[in-house]
């Protein structure tokens, strides 16, 4: 070894969600690089649906970092958050003359890495 500190990632995923990953990946971008208390902060006082899901994400990751790797949440920042698309549910939409059209439910898999802050 060279000497050199050993970095921990810590992470946490939601997986299967109904909600769509193009929409999802809006609340993921403003969290990136931010301290864990502040993308907290800002995912309780976004008006997006996404925002519940990913907050618990994120708490979640907290949670192990704190458990299992004995990190405190002053250090801990958002390294990466990823919306990424799962499979896609199709249900027939009836419409008029006898036709159908295809409608189109997507889910979306979210992923949180924290990091902790160099010192």
């Amino acid at each position: 070894m060279c000497g050199r500190v050993l970095e921990v990632e810590v992470k946490a995923s939601a997986r299967y969600l109904r909600l769509s990953p193009r929409k999802a990946r809006l609340v993921t971008d403003l969290i990136k690089g931010k301290s864990a208390e502040e993308a907290i902060s800002i995912l309780e006082n976004l008006p997006k649906s996404t925002a519940l899901p990913l907050g618990r994400v994120v708490r979640s990751a907290i949670a192990n970092a704190e458990n299992n790797f004995n990190l405190t949440l002053e250090n801990l920042y958002v390294k990466n958050a990823i919306a990424n698309e799962g499979p896609r549910m199709k249900r027939v939409w009836y419409r008029g003359r006898g036709r159908r059209d295809l409608k189109v439910h997507r889910m979306a898999h979210l992923e949180v890495v924290l990091d902790e802050r160099g010192s």
